[in-house]
């Protein structure tokens, strides 16, 4: 391992199908007004709902509705909820539902009470917070983003024409989370098994970074591991609870910062799903899968040693009798073939990305300097056709 970090993750998890059980003690530490955030109303026909309300109501606090989080939350949906914080007085935002549900009550949380301009302060320029900022409690409904433990928070401005990430501190985490396993057998397969590439993605991002032998490398690979025997399960039955609570337990470890430490990370195939997201609202996670194999494919010369690698330790591939180069792309083949099998979408062409808006969304990448490789716009174009 090379490099100095520090690690500090605050958030607290309650793990397990009586997790909402301890939602009242948690409620104990913050003032009498929640905002409850949540998207399109799933929670109110699955019954979630009900049970979080009938736990605040049983605390005594007073429950500001905030429904309607879309599934790529938007920057004026964000405003519209720092408006009802500040007329509220909100003591804590309570997030039920996926990652979108949590990246937008982060988003909220650090911009109610800013003084700059939120958009051009944190996620424009990166600033962080010098203002001050609200609690955010989280109800995980789908799994895939690991937002209920940590900073980040994308965000669409389609004024501006970007989607962008900003990963806040440790202020900014979550105070807690609860995970119920069962509450991700309530979404339907498309997206399901979209958050299940999700975290493969994550986990991608950070494994394919740097040459140094690093101990976080061998924590991804066996998470890797256990979600491609869990996604198999899964898919078949949606309802395993053993194959679920994994899958949720791997997509947390993925993106809480662990798997950082000690290396950097690559993150274009995510600043090219956040484009064609933010042209075709596209589901992420099957925006991140239409263009992972054309990415990879087009820089794993650059970081051979860790394909290399990647093939043999997560997809068993032997190497005897085969040069480094059959060795990667052989596991670059065995990932499209769990692609497959799992149902997740192949090509951007199938989530509206045409030859007439491929430029849009080329113009709307933000190419990032790290990685194997620091692609040109030419080459971005390049991947986005192969995708298609």
């Amino acid at each position: 391992m090379n490099g100095n970090f520090v690690y500090n993750n605050p958030t607290k998890l309650y793990f397990g199908e009586e997790s909402l059980g301890y939602l009242a003690e948690e409620l104990k530490c913050y003032g009498p007004t929640v905002m409850l955030s949540y998207g399109g109303g799933s929670i109110k026909r699955n019954g979630i709902y009900e049970a979080v309300v009938a736990q605040l109501q049983a605390a005594g606090k007073r429950v500001v509705e905030d429904a309607g989080v879309m599934p790529n939350p938007t920057y004026e949906k964000v405003m519209e909820g720092c408006r009802k914080v500040r007329e509220n007085d909100v003591d804590l935002i309570l997030a039920v539902g996926g990652g979108s549900t949590i990246d937008y009550a982060k988003g909220v949380a650090a911009s109610a009470y800013c003084e700059e301009e939120p958009w051009e302060k944190y996620w424009v320029k990166q600033g962080n917070p010098t203002c001050k900022t609200v609690a955010v409690g989280a109800v995980l409904t789908m799994v895939g983003t690991g937002s209920e433990m940590n900073g980040g928070s994308v965000i669409t401005n389609r004024k501006a024409g970007f989607k962008l990430g900003k990963v806040f501190g440790p202020a900014l985490y979550p105070k807690f989370a609860i995970l119920n396993p069962r509450y991700t057998m309530t979404v339907p397969q498309y997206q399901m098994v979209a958050g299940f590439f999700d975290i493969m993605s994550h986990l991608m991002e950070q494994y394919f970074a740097g040459k140094a032998d690093c101990t976080t490398d061998y924590i991804a690979e066996g998470l890797m591991r256990s979600l491609v025997h869990s996604s198999r399960i899964a898919a078949k039955n949606p309802q395993d609870y053993e194959a679920r609570a994994n899958i949720m337990w791997t997509a947390t470890w993925a993106l809480n910062t662990l798997l950082k430490c000690g290396k950097g990370g690559d993150w274009e195939v995510h600043q090219i799903g956040h484009a064609i997201g933010l042209v075709t609202d596209a589901t992420h996670g099957m925006t991140l899968a239409s263009v992972s194999l054309p990415y990879y494919r087009h820089v794993m010369g650059d970081g051979l040693h860790q394909f290399v690698r990647f093939a043999r330790n997560v997809w068993g591939v032997r190497p005897e009798g085969k040069s480094d180069e059959e060795v990667a792309a052989e596991g670059l083949a065995c990932l499209e073939a769990w692609m497959r099998e799992i149902g997740v979408v192949m090509h951007s062409g199938e989530l509206g990305v045409t030859e007439e808006n491929l430029q849009a969304v080329a113009d709307a990448v933000l190419i990032l300097p790290v990685g194997y490789r620091t692609l040109t716009r030419d080459e971005v174009v390049e991947i986005l056709r192969e995708s298609m």
